[in-house]
């Protein structure tokens, strides 16, 4: 008789289930319960934090629970919001938290309108339309790692 496999893509990784019927995949999917997920998600979640803050070493600084941009060359505003939403629990904040995080930096940016464009560009997205919370995109995240951050920190290593 065959084996039946199910993988599920979650936002921190893939969840593997596997059996000898239908019934046993169901009977595992039963068992995967809503605390399970939310504590695998929260640990995934502190892993992935712990690994942002040494991208963004001498980049943004945390201070009183709060990211701070350290780096004092020009940058877009894109880039410092980016920077910020990078810095923070599951890439997300409000935009008066982000508005508040800028200010404490020193960059005066009209925050609503730069998160209208950044939408646009399909970097951050309103995971709840009623709620006033932010997230990067798996695009916006590929963009911090990929374009914001080497270009950082090389222009940072090459002032030092």
């Amino acid at each position: 008789m065959p084996k039946f496999s199910l993988a599920i893509k979650t936002a921190f990784g893939e969840i593997k289930v596997s059996g000898e019927s239908p019934e046993e995949i169901i009977t595992a999917l039963d068992s995967l319960s809503k605390s399970f997920i939310i504590d695998i998600n929260e640990r995934v979640s502190l892993i992935n934090e712990h690994e942002s803050q040494d991208k963004l070493k001498g980049l943004v600084e945390i201070r009183q629970n709060k990211p701070v941009i350290l780096y004092k060359d020009e940058i877009s505003h894109y880039e410092s919001i980016g920077l910020l939403l990078f810095s923070m629990k599951d890439f997300q904040s409000s935009s008066r938290e982000l508005r508040d995080c800028l200010k404490i930096s020193g960059k005066k940016i009209v925050v609503p309108a730069r998160l209208n464009e950044m939408m646009k560009r399909g970097y951050v997205f309103k995971p709840n339309s009623r709620e006033r919370y932010y997230k990067l995109t798996s695009k916006g995240v590929k963009w911090i790692e990929d374009e914001v951050l080497p270009k950082l920190k090389e222009k940072l290593n090459f002032s030092n």
